[in-house]
């Protein structure tokens, strides 16, 4: 009988504090939506958005950018309520975060040259170089649009979530949920076709995890990374400057255009983990 009563209250608060913790990201995802929603309802109008599809190429932009036009707000309120402060999350504006943003611009795109000009030597890829001259209207606009993107993901994702899981959890569990919550947020967009990328997501997720523990807890080095991937992938994209001439490779390039998808892209962001973890800190000094 008295075991009934031997309750073991570590183990309880625990508990409490685990399911606390994922209370928060749910609300602060659900309070982000519902602010949203006065604007995604019009704007699903102009665009004759039907919200059961994912949305074209021309649509994805200006709903997305509504989106995450509120974030900041949302991190505000986050900031506020929790009594914390934005470099809890991993954001400071600091000369160092600036050094970090740029070293991972400058590693991400050198190293996206790398794996792509490997793939053009092994002849999966295929280079339209008369389609560079495209590159002079397009390069700036798409890097406000990578960075503003990444800033806000890592904020949220490697800010926000990591910081509040891993107060809770081991900093292990923490990256793992909140990769896949990151990867499963793209879902969101893409819908069925995404699901063969949710591992590669789900990779990205950690690395940049990752990047913000060799960073000292900044998501700067994070931020750039991401940047540079989604500038050079768009840039390559919109200028359609290169296309896949052999199907039978798509399980190494990727398949349907989507790099994420593919073998090539998961060894890539393996290395890349892998040498943040051995040679990060000697990069930020």
């Amino acid at each position: 009988m008295d075991d009934l009563f031997n309750i073991d209250l570590g183990a309880l608060a625990y508990r409490a504090a685990m399911t606390a913790t994922w209370v928060k990201v749910t609300v602060f995802f659900a309070t982000w939506l519902i602010l949203w929603l006065p604007v995604a309802i019009p704007l699903a109008g102009v665009l004759k958005w039907n919200p059961t599809q994912p949305p074209t190429g021309e649509q994805k932009v200006p709903i997305l950018a509504s989106l995450y036009a509120i974030a900041p707000v949302i991190m505000a309120l986050a900031v506020w309520v929790e009594g914390t402060a934005w470099s809890d999350y991993g954001l400071t504006f600091q000369p160092q975060t600036f050094t970090s943003l740029g070293l991972g611009l400058a590693l991400g795109v050198f190293s996206l040259s790398l794996v792509f000009s490997l793939e053009s030597l092994c002849g999966w890829i295929e280079w339209h170089f008369k389609n560079f001259k495209r590159l002079w209207s397009l390069w700036l606009p798409i890097l406000g649009l990578g960075l503003w993107i990444s800033w806000t993901e890592e904020l949220i994702f490697r800010g926000f979530v990591l910081s509040e899981l891993a107060s809770d959890n081991s900093l292990v569990g923490a990256a793992i949920a909140s990769s896949l919550i990151f990867a499963l947020s793209h879902l969101l967009w893409e819908r069925k076709q995404g699901l063969p990328q949710l591992p590669g997501l789900t990779l990205m997720g950690l690395v940049l995890v990752v990047a913000r523990w060799v960073d000292g807890g900044s998501i700067g080095l994070a931020w750039g990374l991401h940047a540079a991937w989604i500038f050079a992938l768009t840039c390559l994209d919109s200028a359609q400057l290169i296309s896949y001439p052999k199907e039978n490779a798509a399980w190494i390039v990727g398949m349907g255009g989507k790099p994420l998808v593919g073998i090539a892209a998961l060894l890539y962001l393996l290395a890349t983990g892998v040498g943040l973890l051995g040679f990060g800190s000697q990069l930020l000094g």
